[in-house]
């Protein structure tokens, strides 16, 4: 009887050590997630530069990491156990996102340009204004990197006049969010400011649409404050808001 006894209560020990797996996962995962919110809301806030913004998040990346292993592992232990299963399912679940942000972060920084100053027109880029702080375009160099790295970018040629593309092009920024620093009808110039979701950074837009035969031609530049790569975030801006203006145009 004691015996018996002695051997369930290893086997109640056994098992609450298995269940513990999962759960710090669970654990872990929730902190990533959290780790990374307070990493971008305290950059917003000026709690800290940037930089140290980016080591938290980079914190929140090794946790989820953590999470990860703890989690498949206590599944695999404890896959008959419901009560360890669904914190084990949960743990993953958390984790994933972050890992899929650092990967992300990771390829794109492998694979684009070390550029963050993106034009459609490297020859005679659209200029900065009416920005708190403009810049000159960077130059030749630049230019070549852009045009290895994103050969598809170019200028957007419709056969609308121009009056009837700036409204529409100063409408498709309001929708997007994009904060209008100058609107001017008559230069055909639209500056505006887009941030990121997560850490609020901020990309320096500026808009040119000038008369091309009976049409219009538009020009965009996208570049960023902060850093010296983008990651390809600029380029994807540009390519997206021109394939939605041509598509607003072309439905009206």
């Amino acid at each position: 009887m004691s015996t018996t006894t002695s051997s369930h209560a290893m086997d109640r020990e056994s098992t609450t050590r298995r269940s513990r797996l999962p759960l710090a996962g669970l654990l872990l995962g929730l902190a990533s997630i959290g780790t990374v919110l307070v990493a971008g809301i305290g950059y917003r806030q000026g709690w800290w530069h940037f930089l140290k913004g980016l080591q938290i998040a980079e914190w929140a990346v090794y946790a989820a990491a953590l999470g990860l292993v703890l989690s498949l592992a206590g599944l695999f232990r404890s896959h008959r156990q419901r009560r360890a299963v669904v914190p084990g399912l949960l743990g993953v679940l958390l984790a994933l996102p972050v890992l899929g942000m650092a990967l992300q972060w990771d390829y794109a920084t492998r694979t684009y340009p070390p550029i963050n100053d993106i034009s459609t027109d490297t020859d005679n880029p659209p200029e900065f204004w009416d920005m708190p702080n403009p810049m000159a375009y960077p130059g030749d160099a630049v230019a070549q990197q852009q045009r290895a790295g994103y050969p598809d970018l170019a200028p957007l040629i419709v056969p609308q006049a121009p009056p009837a593309v700036f409204e529409q092009a100063l409408l498709l920024v309001q929708a997007r969010g994009w904060t209008v620093v100058a609107s001017d009808a008559e230069e055909g110039r639209i500056e505006a400011v887009a941030t990121s979701r997560l850490f609020g950074f901020a990309d320096e837009v500026t808009i040119r649409i000038a008369p091309e035969g009976s049409g219009s031609r538009v020009d965009m530049r996208s570049r960023s404050r902060l850093g010296k790569i983008d990651r390809g975030t600029n380029a994807q801006r540009i390519r997206s808001w021109l394939a939605d203006l041509k598509q607003s145009i072309t439905a009206r």
